[in-house]
């Protein structure tokens, strides 16, 4: 069976990470985020995310890294890989390129539940790394974040209950899967 290549990709809130999670589990493939290993690029660094970013913005090679982690990811295949830039980065190698949404509200209401934040603090959270993404994803790749036009799969995701998402995404995926295992 040839192998598969899954990429999620969505501003923050948006349930890439859920997502992504629960698509390797029930199809028993691996999973990668790239957000958790900028994370760790920046703990490394002994830095904040939002100080990192701010680095980030200023020099490439942080991306480029995390570009490189991903493409590496998918060359060996069989892996739901999440990350905001995820779809753009692999598009020549992902079979199937997801993107989550959701509005600002809802988004900044997730990420205070599960980061312990006031809802005010998570808002402008989400306004800064948002801010910084755009800059960078403009300015070194000349990507427009609004142009979902690479993603097979389009999904606002405060529409439905997570359980409706992943099952949504997790038959899109296994239907692909079985129409492309019958055409090899």
């Amino acid at each position: 069976m040839k192998k598969i290549v899954i990429t999620v990709s969505g501003p923050p809130g948006s349930g890439k990470s859920t997502h992504a999670k629960k698509i390797a589990e029930k199809l028993n493939l691996r999973y990668f985020s790239i957000g958790r290993y900028f994370r760790e690029i920046a703990s490394r660094m002994n830095l904040s995310l939002e100080e990192f970013q701010r680095i980030a913005e200023k020099d490439p090679k942080y991306d480029l890294e995390a570009d490189n982690r991903t493409l590496i990811e998918a060359e060996r295949g069989n892996v739901v890989i999440d990350g905001h830039l995820t779809g753009w980065i692999a598009k020549d190698k992902a079979d199937i390129k997801i993107y989550l949404t959701a509005s600002l509200e809802e988004r900044a209401k997730r990420i205070a539940k599960r980061d312990g934040k006031t809802f005010e603090q998570a808002m402008n959270d989400i306004k800064r790394r948002e801010e910084s993404n755009t800059t960078r994803y403009k300015t070194f790749y000349g990507i427009n974040l609004d142009d979902l036009s690479i993603y097979d799969i389009v999904i606002n995701t405060e529409k439905w209950g997570e359980e409706e998402v992943s099952e949504t995404l997790i038959y899109l995926i296994q239907r692909y899967m079985e129409r492309r295992n019958a055409f090899n």
